[in-house]
């Protein structure tokens, strides 16, 4: 029962979890978020976005933001080195 488990399960789970990193890593990717509070600030500044819409879309972007740094330091935690 071992032998399967090594054999058939463990690479099902390795599999996930690795696409489960990867999916995180999209979702939660800063470099966007942060163009996405620079385009915010643009939008704002060439006046096609009211000062509350800049506000109220500016404090998302930085909860989005805290979101995936913690996220980012999550996953940094799960990456083991092998040899």
């Amino acid at each position: 029962m071992l032998i399967l488990d090594d054999v058939l399960v463990k690479p099902f789970f390795s599999v996930l979890d690795i696409l489960h990193t990867l999916a995180l890593g999209e979702m939660y990717d800063m470099e966007s978020i942060q163009d996405n509070i620079k385009e915010n600030q643009l939008l704002y500044e060439v006046g096609e976005r009211s000062k509350a819409e800049y506000e109220e879309r500016k404090r998302e972007l930085e909860v989005e933001l805290e979101m995936a740094k913690l996220i980012q330091s999550q996953m940094q935690d799960r990456v083991e080195i092998k040899h």
